[in-house]
Order: C-alpha cells, then sequence, then structure tokens
C-alpha cells in the first residue's frame, strides 16, 4: 500500500503538467478545414504503361535524345542522299577523279573544306574541266562520294539491322528453351554454347566468307553464326527469374500450356532487356562488317559500304584525305549515336534508374 501511495504522489505532478498543457491549447488555435471529410482525398497522378514510363524516363535523357535524333538524320540522308545526286555509286568518269568536296553556298567560307581547292590551294575543278560540283568529291575513278557515301550507309544500316533481327529470333528461341525447361536440357544446351563461342568469331566468319561466294547475305549469316550467342543468354537468365514468379505459378496451376507459359506470360516481361540488346547489337555488327570490308573481305564491287569507303581512302590518305575521313566520320557518328540512344533505353528500362 506504501509503495502504491508514492507511485501515486510520483505521477501527480506530472499529471498536473498535462492539465496545464491542455487547457493551454485554445480553440483558436485551430483553423477549419473546407475539404469534406466524407470523401477520399483523390491522388492526382496520370496513368502509364511500361512502355510511357519508359518513354517519359527516355526523353529527360538529353544525350539519348542526341542519339536518337542523329540515327533518324542519318536514315534519312542515307535514304534520300542517292537521289539527291544525279551520279549513280558506279558512275566512273576518269576526267574527274580525286576532285576534293564542293558545295555551291559553303565554297564562299574560307575556313570550310567546300571550296572546291585541293590540297597544292588552286581550284581541282578549273584544271579538271569539271562543269559539276560534287558536294563530298570523288574518288580515284571519279565515282561521286556522296553517292557512294550514302549507298554505303544504306548497306551497312542493312546488314546491321538484319543482323540484329537474326540475332533476337535465334537467341531468343534458344534462351527461352533453355532457361524455361531447365536441368539436364538447360545444362547440354549451354554446354553446346561454350563450344561455340570457344571458336574465335573472326575465323568463323573469315571461312565461312571464303567458302562461299561473297555478297551481303553471307556477310550477314557469318556474323549470325555466333552472334546470336549473348542474346541466348540474355533470354535465358530472364527465364530463370520470372519462370518462378507469382503470376507464371498461378497460371500454371490454372492448367496453362507450356507455348501459352513461355510467349504470353514471360517472354513479354523480357522485352526490356530484349530491345536493350538488340540495340547494342546493331552498332557491333555495322562495326564487324566495317572490319572485314577494311581487310577486303567484305562486300564486293561494284556495291559499297563505309568500311569498303574507309578502306579505298586509306591508299589515298596522305594525298586526297577527304576520301578517307568522309565515310569515316559518318561510320564514327553512326555507331557513336547508336551507342547513346542505347544507353539511354537501358537506363529506361530499368526501374532503378528511373526518377
Amino acid at each position: 500500500m506504501a509503495e502504491n501511495k508514492n507511485s501515486f504522489e510520483n505521477n501527480e505532478p506530472s499529471n498536473a503538467v498535462m492539465a496545464n498543457a491542455s487547457n493551454a491549447i485554445m480553440a483558436e488555435d485551430f483553423v477549419r478545414s473546407n475539404a469534406d471529410i466524407e470523401k477520399e482525398p483523390e491522388i492526382q497522378r496520370e496513368s502509364k504503361n511500361f512502355w510511357q514510363d519508359a518513354w517519359s524516363q527516355l526523353k529527360r535523357n538529353k544525350l539519348a535524345v542526341v542519339g536518337m535524333i542523329g540515327l533518324i538524320v542519318i536514315i534519312i540522308l542515307a535514304l534520300v542522299g542517292p537521289m539527291i545526286s544525279s551520279h549513280s555509286y558506279s558512275d566512273q568518269n576518269v576526267q574527274s577523279r580525286n576532285l576534293p568536296p564542293k558545295v555551291p553556298v559553303l565554297d564562299k567560307v574560307s575556313f570550310l573544306p567546300f571550296d572546291g581547292e585541293g590540297a597544292q590551294g588552286v581550284n581541282a575543278y578549273k584544271e579538271a574541266g569539271a562543269k559539276e560540283n560534287y558536294w563530298f568529291g570523288t574518288d580515284q575513278l571519279g565515282r561521286d562520294l556522296w553517292t557512294r557515301t550514302w549507298q554505303g550507309t544504306q548497306v551497312s544500316l542493312f546488314i546491321g539491322v538484319v543482323a540484329a533481327l537474326l540475332d533476337i529470333f535465334i537467341g531468343v528461341v534458344y534462351g527461352a528453351i533453355s532457361g524455361f525447361f531447365g536441368g539436364r536440357l538447360d545444362n547440354i544446351m549451354q554446354r553446346i554454347i561454350e563450344i561455340i563461342a570457344s571458336i574465335p568469331n573472326l575465323i568463323v566468319v573469315i571461312l565461312f566468307v571464303l567458302i562461299f561466294e561473297p555478297s551481303i547475305w553471307t556477310i550477314i549469316l557469318a556474323m549470325a553464326i555466333t552472334g546470336w550467342i549473348g542474346m541466348s543468354r540474355v533470354v535465358r537468365g530472364e527465364f530463370l527469374k520470372l519462370k518462378t514468379q507469382e503470376f507464371v505459378l498461378a497460371s500454371k496451376t490454372l492448367g496453362s500450356s507450356k507455348t501459352k507459359l513461355i510467349f504470353k506470360h514471360i517472354l513479354p516481361n523480357t522485352l526490356g532487356a530484349i530491345v536493350v540488346t538488340s540495340m547494342f547489337t546493331v552498332p557491333s555488327a555495322i562495326f564487324f562488317e566495317a572490319f572485314l570490308s577494311f581487310i577486303g573481305i567484305g562486300v564486293p564491287a561494284p556495291r559499297t559500304s563505309l568500311g569498303s569507303l574507309v578502306n579505298d581512302g586509306r591508299a589515298m590518305l596522305l594525298i586526297h584525305p577527304h576520301e578517307l575521313f568522309i565515310p569515316a566520320i559518318i561510320l564514327s557518328l553512326l555507331i557513336l549515336f547508336f551507342y547513346l540512344f542505347s544507353d539511354g533505353l537501358r537506363d529506361a528500362f530499368d526501374p532503378k534508374m528511373r526518377k
């Protein structure tokens, strides 16, 4: 009883303080709200799906936007550029060979290299008797470099895009089967990949090009032999992660077939990784084709690519450097814009990078 009495006496000051504090709060301290308490508050936020959210994130990335715009400009020039010129990519005019670039308006600006003067500072067009201007100049056979550059860009883009599509098709099918079924089948399929990947890619491509007749499709098929391995590994990893998720297990419990589980439930959720990987595959294929053309086993003449133009201009570097620099700059910008855009897509599809 004594202990309870002491405890009660000790609580008396604190109760008094609380009473004083409650008395200190006046009615004027409260502000009446005009909100309807019976109505639930609404969250004002625009509803976006996965692709709209990714596009919104992509637009915030300035470098990705620059890469996308640059790609669009180069693709348009590749399609329209050969139509602007009156010359075909195979037209030869020996009298007009090795002419420097000349643009009608820009030739009045002294610091720009489009005045038609060669390395010696003389008007090469008057000496050759040329009556028309060549915006990118001509090569050692008198062919219009403007037309050949954009025609070569068409070929390089075609090879890169088609090779990437083949890599996507083969890699997605192979990786989906391996990742979904798993077990012994997955082990066998992964050992096959390791055997193929152990052979140097360059040796496989060179042997394939040398055995068959050199052409654009030969180069595409040669690159597709081993190019799908990276895509298959990405898809396999995504399937291994997603096949144990709750929505897949629920569909399996409801009796969905394996084909439906793969193509309707799991594969759509891997499209982000597939798109990003394919965007990195295109510039790699373009660069690899340029390398093959540079060493002389690329696109056969009279067709050309950016790699072939760089190889042709290499011999004229010290005398007529524009024959090398112009296609090399276009090739470098094309690959750079692809990588900038691909980096932006990777960040846009990654939920951890979103703001």
